[in-house]
């Protein structure tokens, strides 16, 4: 087994060819209510859940001032071709290695967290459609597509709630860098989405539809 930085060493597991299925979409645009439906809807058992904040670059290198000034909602503050290494190695039958990210200090632990290869890969992120490398290794393509408002509303709780940054700091970062970045990339790959689902994860409709395009996807594999 390898540490973050290199394909895993041990020998294929299986024959598994799984599914890959990539839910983008704005940040607090809903999309971990999404995925937390499909997982319920399709079992855990089945579903390797890997979040593109995972791969997050290690800025230790840094001072913690300098990396709270970073932009990270470019798709360069992300290690996305780790992540691609990491997509082709589960859908070869290899063990990987997640990467475990520390959003206050804005460092990479020395942990990480073993996944197996399974049914399905969920990949969950902001930035998945913006990469064509990244989006080409993807079966379903889904998008949440939900209000600025309420995307502004659920990030400012999210990010003082669970990444410990005050409100002004919030702000300042949604204006300087969260808005400008959607508009210039994540807005923009939404064109590539096989599936657009408006309002969430409170779209019921849509997510049926959805669980039952991946059952069927399942029972053909």
């Amino acid at each position: 087994m390898t540490g973050v930085s290199g394909l895993p060493q041990q020998q294929a597991m299986n024959d598994l060819e799984p599914l890959i299925i990539g839910v983008g979409g704005g940040s607090g645009s809903g999309k971990t209510t999404v995925v937390n439906k499909i997982v319920e809807s399709i079992g855990s058992t089945d579903i390797v859940l890997i979040e593109h904040d995972s791969y997050y670059r290690d800025l230790r290198h840094i001072p913690l001032a300098e990396r709270q000034k970073q932009n990270f909602d470019h798709p360069s503050s992300l290690e996305t071709e780790l992540l691609i290494r990491h997509l082709e190695a589960l859908k070869s039958g290899y063990q990987i290695e997640i990467p475990v990210y520390d959003f206050v200090e804005h460092t990479r632990s020395n942990e990480t967290i073993s996944a197996s290869p399974k049914k399905i890969i969920l990949v969950d992120g902001i930035l998945i459609f913006s990469e064509p490398k990244l989006r080409n290794k993807m079966d379903i393509k889904i998008f949440v597509d939900t209000d600025d408002d309420i995307r502004l509303l659920r990030r400012l709780k999210r990010d003082i709630n669970d990444r410990g940054r005050d409100f002004d700091g919030v702000l300042n970062q949604y204006e300087k860098y969260v808005r400008p970045m959607h508009l210039e990339f994540v807005e923009p790959s939404k064109r590539y989405a096989d599936i657009i689902i408006p309002r969430g994860g409170e779209n019921k409709v849509a997510l049926d539809m959805v669980n039952a395009l991946i059952n069927r996807k399942l029972h053909d594999l």
